[in-house]
């Protein structure tokens, strides 16, 4: 059997829902992959980025929830550089049908099933 894999998930904190929404498709019992973040409401100190960084590396790969508030979300731009700079795997995933966001340097897929197995399976 397969080990679980760890997904990371950059989103920004006006997109909590859909993260949830994301995280609740690993619930499945059978689901072969774990969701994972580390939102805050604060300012972001550097313990906050340190324990980022922890979770990020002990990660397979990170997917970015990306809306209209990507783009002003620091936290999120700072989770997606900290994958890169980590060398993890990041793939985008628009968080609303109707929002085709882009955030530069990051491929962006329609939010379905296939897309996210896809991305998890190639970790």
């Amino acid at each position: 059997m397969t080990s679980k894999k760890i997904v990371f998930v950059a989103f920004a904190m006006e997109d909590e829902r859909q993260r949830d929404f994301l995280k609740g498709q690993s619930l499945h019992p059978r689901a072969p992959y774990e969701f994972i973040d580390l939102s805050v409401k604060e300012a972001y100190e550097t313990e906050w980025k340190d324990k980022v960084r922890t979770r990020i590396r002990r990660c397979h790969g990170v997917i970015a929830l990306v809306s209209k508030n990507s783009p002003q979300s620091t936290g999120q731009k700072w989770e997606i550089a900290c994958a890169k700079e980590e060398g993890k795997k990041v793939i985008g995933v628009w968080a609303y049908a109707s929002d085709r966001t882009e955030i530069a340097g990051v491929r962006t897929v329609i939010w379905s099933d296939a897309n996210i197995a896809a991305f998890i399976d190639s970790l």
